[in-house]
């Protein structure tokens, strides 16, 4: 499914609940330490799809260990981004030199928890998502998810946080597609100060997915 959200250039590797996943390596498994069989579960289906992504790039398998946020440290030369969600997990990968940075994000297709909304959306979302209540598709839950693919999207370029009212997302629901200004100042790619991202996003089959690529210039 999110793969229909990407360019050729990235490979996507999905898998579901029911599939089974190749066992992490030593050194993973070391930087997991203690972590609760849930997490063991999600960082392992996650680093498959990973290496299944990569090996779709000609890349041997290796270990793929976080950094000091939790985020995937990937191959020299090699940009990624790692999702999941119950029942549901995804990679996607693309040489650097032709995608500069990447974000994708899955959640389930169902309303935010109560008072979550309030504190990631800035004036203006709240607004728009009014003119859309009833019309079958949780955009509370789409809101955030963009704001999940902005963070992965943004974290390799910037090296710090980003909060989610550190953005503001417009939707055009007719195309599929959303545009994520930043406000804040943003990092710097090739002598250009990055002051926003563009996304497609899904929902249906019970999810809704978001993703984000810059193309290399």
């Amino acid at each position: 499914m999110i793969e229909q959200l990407l360019p050729a250039v990235v490979a996507v590797v999905e898998a579901g609940a029911d599939e089974s996943h190749e066992p992490l390596l030593a050194e993973e498994r070391d930087a997991l330490g203690a972590a609760v069989r849930r997490r063991r579960d999600e960082f392992a289906a996650g680093r498959s799809c990973a290496r299944r992504a990569l090996a779709a790039l000609g890349q041997p398998p290796r270990a793929i260990l976080p950094g000091a946020h939790r985020e995937p440290r990937w191959p020299v030369g090699f940009v990624g981004s790692i999702t999941h969600c119950s029942g549901y997990c995804a990679a996607a990968v693309a040489r650097a030199d032709e995608i500069v940075t990447l974000g994708i994000d899955a959640e389930i297709h169902e309303p935010l928890p109560a008072g979550i909304l309030d504190e990631i959306a800035v004036p203006g979302e709240l607004d728009w998502l009014r003119t859309r209540a009833g019309d079958g598709t949780c955009w509370d839950r789409l809101l955030f998810s963009a704001k999940e693919s902005v963070f992965k999207a943004w974290f390799p370029l910037a090296g710090r946080w980003l909060d989610f009212e550190d953005a503001r997302i417009s939707f055009a629901p007719g195309s599929g597609t959303f545009d994520a200004q930043l406000l804040v100042e943003g990092p710097r790619v090739a002598g250009s100060e990055v002051r926003g991202f563009s996304g497609r996003f899904h929902a249906g089959e019970g999810l809704v997915l978001t993703a984000i690529t810059m193309a290399a210039r």
